[in-house]
């Protein structure tokens, strides 16, 4: 409702109308005359005000049949309008309130009398607007959220869709908008290469449906690892994996956290192998990992990429897996120096990787330390 309230006064009486029209004005209201019913629902239709005092006995137009039309448009169904005429009977007042008046006064009127039941009139008008208005702004509001909350689900399926192929932090990132998060770059990363040891003769004699059933145990259980400790998934090769650190997201400490991850992996495996190994599958974990440079970004072609590290560090963790025993988790010498402080570890020698020239000392990760597993 505007302010100062509008007030339309229709009244085939000139006196009638001056009298309204100065008594309102002297109370602040801003009013809008009219001398008939045609100009009453004229007026009304381009003043639109927000209470109508409105004559019966009116040419061309009765107010019974003007209230009657403007209550049949939405536009004015909760505008009040107050009947003030000269007709008394019982009956002249249940056609005006059957027409749709909100009040039935008989004149003369006391202008006191009047004053009020415009302003109680006026209060009502006020509290629905209100309450329309924030029925608006509530529905506004909801639109927004809904298509905030569609925006955000279409988000959250791209990420999905994502992430079949990237590793979650890379789908992420590409989601963003960040600038070319697959673009070729250098960067220090903690390589971990996992696959399962006896998988090769499992696979020959098994039958394809129950290879792809433990294939699907074994993958269930690694992947919320690699996700809890905030790993990068590169690649599946079967029984294979590799997983890198401090790529595409850096991470604090990503030998430890690649070390722990490759332990909570072994116990894991360890879990399933004791129902493997009842259905006659002698299956374990062998684990490489190893620290340093590598090329870091996406390779492939354009309908299929992968975020891919490439350099001596893939290698030597690589082959590190191809050297590990059934659940040993052959590490590095800079990896070692990493975790040396966490877990107890034992010498396994220096071994000659192939397409290394020089032979790489290594050891053998075999638990957390007490004190460490204590914290």
């Amino acid at each position: 409702m505007r302010t100062p309230p509008r007030v339309l006064i229709a009244d085939d009486s000139a006196v009638n109308l001056k009298i309204l029209h100065t008594r309102l004005s002297a109370e602040g209201y801003e009013t809008v005359t009219a001398a008939d019913g045609e100009q009453a629902l004229a007026a009304a239709e381009t003043e639109r005000p927000d209470l109508i005092l409105l004559d019966v006995m009116m040419p061309k137009v009765d107010g019974f049949e003007v209230c009657r039309r403007l209550k049949q448009d939405p536009a004015f169904q909760f505008t009040p309008i107050i009947i003030v005429t000269a007709m008394g009977d019982a009956k002249d007042a249940v056609t005006g309130l059957d027409a749709g008046a909100d009040e039935y006064l008989t004149k003369p009127v006391d202008q006191q009398a009047l004053l009020a039941r415009v302003r109680s009139m006026l209060r009502i008008k006020s509290l629905h607007d209100t309450v329309q208005a924030q029925a608006a702004e509530l529905a506004r509001w909801n639109a927004s959220l809904t298509q905030q909350v569609a925006a955000q689900d279409d988000e959250l399926q791209r990420v999905g869709r994502l992430k079949r192929f990237f590793s979650p932090q890379v789908a992420e990132l590409i989601v963003a908008g960040v600038e070319d998060p697959l673009r070729s770059h250098r960067q220090e990363i903690t390589v971990v290469f996992v696959d399962l040891r006896g998988f090769t003769a499992f696979a020959e004699t098994a039958e394809p449906e129950e290879v792809m059933r433990v294939l699907a145990e074994y993958h269930g259980a690694m992947g919320p690892l690699i996700v809890a400790h905030g790993g990068t998934l590169e690649r599946f090769t079967g029984d294979g994996l590799m997983v890198f650190f401090n790529d595409p997201v850096p991470v604090i400490d990503p030998g430890p956290r690649a070390v722990r991850m490759a332990s909570e992996m072994r116990e894991a495996v360890r879990r399933l192998a004791y129902e493997w190994e009842r259905l006659g599958y002698e299956l374990a974990l062998g684990v490489g990992v190893a620290k340093g440079y590598a090329t870091i970004g996406a390779i492939g072609f354009e309908e299929r990429a992968d975020y891919a590290a490439i350099g001596t560090v893939t290698n030597v963790a690589a082959h590190l897996c191809a050297e590990a025993e059934a659940w040993q988790i052959l590490v590095s010498p800079r990896v070692a120096e990493d975790v040396g402080d966490l877990f107890e570890m034992e010498d396994v020698g220096t071994l000659t990787l192939k397409g290394l020239r020089k032979p790489v000392p290594t050891r053998n990760v075999l638990r957390l330390r007490p004190a460490t597993h204590a914290a």
